[in-house]
């Protein structure tokens, strides 16, 4: 007899089929209601699998998969064993049992529900109850196939991909396209006709965002109906959609043999567990899946006072030190940052370093040449301002020309081919060694019992490739084991030090994940040091991290003299309204400002800091849409039940008009009222029109940024 399981929660509509020969089907995953119109019944028996693993030795009955994930073995022949239905602290856990009869494989299947959130975390462990080993090649953190069977129009018409393409100094550049646009154009009006081509984004690596923010979104048009997620893991990654049986489907997963140089040999009794995966659906769209999505973050992450806070940090590097730090430097730098309002002073790379920093790394103590007083002078001299000191370190690597990388054995390193990997003049730590942990514990304890630091910024500026091969069934396997190891030593790291504030920086946002960002506190967003530019990655940001995780770097420039006294002014408030919304990483000559500048960057620390209790509340939004490095006017706002904040940037010289709609995206028929906020004192030609709902600013400025408040009426 056949069995469904139904579920509707959270304004999510989940339903299983359990076929009379124990299959089990995932039928739908939506936001709305399944109509079992859209699937033809002769289409069900082979097809719709819940599950998506490999193990080797197994035909992949069906289908022309080629390199996808479409049909996966024994994954399309799981049975159904049974599932637990109960509640915990973050809402309603379905718990569901599966095995292959065959190899005694057993599955559990968990779906975590988030109460009132449309979005569960999904995960599963394998456990080999059978007699003999058995080598996992792929598991799946979530398989559903039936993306476009809501709505009448082909899929053509209606359905798109949203892509977020991120790499150094690009981050969070989001690219919308169709199927067609990306090969994957559907054949009319034979439904068998399909592709062996996949959209297909993958991370292979210990960079997980290097290429792609493991995430994506697609959108049905036609309904407004959607599905987003996101994979929470800080290495090799992978999702993929194609079709099967006339349907797209979508699959999720961590490494895998195919793309990652993962696979895992499960003995008899032995159990592996995949990373996990979050999947929401929203019934309003792209800016919504966002809000929804920020909303989750907040839930998983670790509680931390830093998030409640928002403390504004400084920072010598960008367009300032830029890793040149000495003590002559920071002393009129420190006192700068404190009466611009920074509660934060982090010393940036090169202090431990005589010379070039570079490809020393890994001993981490302070340079006599550098700090001839000693370190502890200066960060004193910190903390006699009132700011919390910080320093920064590269914990995961060794430089080849740092001594003891040639004191301590190979497995302290990854290793492949008999040799240690390494990239750009470092070598890769390997985090399985309890001794490599043990070593990297003694020295954030020394830095923070010697100099007091309350702050590290943790940079990671390499990429060791596919993996190690020591100690492990594959590469792959080696990397994930030590990506699991590096997360275990930060949370020990807490343990010890519970008010350490750890950002999490990788060449800027090369590592922006959630298996980071359920751990730090703070995201390095970019070492983007053109803030024209800068802007477009700020308006961005909230899709890729919580706005109080987000750090964004405000410098202004110490070129007097090179520009009208007015276009200095305005580049200084640009530089301010790229980080309002989000975490100020102050940065820039501070010390070197004149008075008027030097007043607009204490402005704005002042008016962030009256904002801020709001910000770690609040939901993006976009009324111009995301941002484009082609745009001349960009946007990002904030929003609450009470008010909103809205960010509004120019970036092209010559006059210029923008008209920013509010009524669909913020507004939904309140009355508002508009006020500029920073800077106080420029004048800004804008109105706000109640009729249409928007405001509209001109403006014949060659650049300009303003930050707007409005409150609901």
């Amino acid at each position: 007899m056949i069995r469904e399981i139904k579920i509707e929660e959270n304004r999510i509509f989940i339903q299983w089929r359990i076929e009379d020969n124990g299959d089990i089907k995932l039928m739908h995953f939506s936001s709305r209601p399944f109509c079992g119109g859209s699937i033809a019944p002769e289409s069900i028996p082979e097809r719709f699998p819940f599950i998506g693993m490999n193990l080797s030795g197994f035909d992949r009955p069906y289908e022309r998969h080629g390199n996808g994930y479409s049909v996966t073995a024994p994954g399309y022949r799981m049975k159904y064993l049974g599932h637990e239905d109960t509640r915990n602290e973050q809402g309603r856990l379905l718990i569901l049992h599966t095995v292959d009869e065959k190899t005694q494989v057993h599955l559990l299947s968990y779906v975590q529900f988030y109460g009132g959130l449309p979005v569960v975390r999904i995960w599963h462990r394998a456990k080999n109850q059978g007699d003999r080993a058995q080598t996992l090649e792929y598991l799946a953190n979530f398989y559903y196939e039936g993306l476009e069977k809501e709505g009448v129009l082909p899929r053509d018409e209606k359905m798109k991909v949203w892509i977020p393409h991120n790499s150094w100094q690009r981050e969070l550049n989001w690219k919308c396209h169709t199927f067609a646009e990306l090969g994957l154009g559907q054949v009319q009006p034979d439904p068998s006709q399909r592709s062996s081509n996949l959209v297909r984004v993958t991370n292979t690596g210990n960079w997980s965002s290097k290429e792609y923010l493991p995430m994506g979104f697609v959108e049905n048009e036609e309904t407004r109906t959607g599905i987003f997620w996101q994979i929470e893991h800080n290495g090799s990654w992978h999702w993929e959609i194609g079709e099967q049986n006339g349907h797209l489907y979508l699959a999720l997963g961590g490494p895998n043999e195919t793309y990652s140089h993962w696979y895992k040999e499960l003995k008899p009794g032995e159990e592996f567990e995949t990373v996990p995966a979050a999947v929401g659906v929203t019934a309003e769209g792209f800016g919504d899946a966002m809000g929804t999505l920020t909303q989750y973050r907040r839930r998983i992450r670790r509680r931390n006072r830093d998030n409640e806070a928002l403390p504004v940090i400084f920072n010598d590097y960008m367009n300032c030190l830029w890793g040149d730090p000495a003590a002559e430097k920071e002393f009129p730098m420190i006192e700068a940052a404190a009466q611009a309002g920074c509660e934060y002073y982090c010393i940036d790379a090169g202090w431990y370093a005589n010379g070039g920093w570079w490809d020393s790394v890994g001993e981490w103590k302070v340079s006599e040449k550098r700090f001839p007083e000693g370190l502890r002078k200066v960060t004193d001299k910190i903390r006699s301002f009132g700011m919390v000191p910080g320093l920064w370190i590269e914990p995961e690597v060794m430089g080849i020309h740092c001594e003891k990388a040639s004191l301590v054995p190979d497995d302290w390193f990854f290793v492949r081919h008999g040799k240690r990997v390494y990239d750009r003049s470092r070598y890769q730590l390997d985090y399985r060694n309890p001794e490599v942990r043990a070593y990297m514990t003694s020295v954030v304890d020394r830095l923070v019992e010697e100099y007091g630091v309350g702050y590290l910024k943790t940079d990671y500026n390499i990429e060791p490739g596919i993996g190690t091969e020591l100690r492990a069934d594959s590469p792959g396997d080696g990397m994930l084991m030590h990506e699991r190891s590096y997360l275990a030593w930060l949370e020990h790291l807490w343990e010890r030090h519970p008010e350490l504030v750890i950002e999490n920086c990788s060449s800027g946002g090369l590592r922006m994940d959630y298996a980071m960002l359920s751990r730090c506190s703070i995201q390095s967003t970019s070492d983007q040091d053109d803030y024209l530019k800068y802007a477009v990655i700020a308006a961005n940001a909230p899709t890729g991290v919580t706005p109080e995780q987000a750090a964004v770097w405000a410098y202004p420039m110490d070129h007097e003299g090179e520009m009208p006294a007015e276009e200095l002014k305005e580049e200084t408030i640009f530089n301010m309204v790229n980080a309002m919304l989000l975490r100020i990483h102050q940065s820039g000559h501070l010390a070197g400002l004149d008075e008027e500048r030097k007043h607009l960057v204490k402005e704005g620390i002042r008016v962030y800091k009256s904002i801020r209790e709001d910000i770690r509340h609040m939901v993006p939004f976009w009324p111009l849409g995301l941002a484009d490095y082609g745009d001349t006017w960009v946007s990002l706002g904030l929003k609450s039940e009470k008010r909103a904040y809205l960010a509004v940037w120019k970036r092209a010289e010559g006059f210029g008009e923008a008209r920013l709609p509010l009524g669909k995206c913020l507004l939904r028929g309140r009355k508002a009222r508009v006020c500029c906020i920073y800077p106080a004192k420029e004048d800004t030609a804008y109105e706000y029109d109640p009729v249409t709902e928007a405001i509209k600013i001109q403006t014949d400025r060659p650049r300009m940024g303003r930050l707007f408040r409005i409150d609901f009426l």
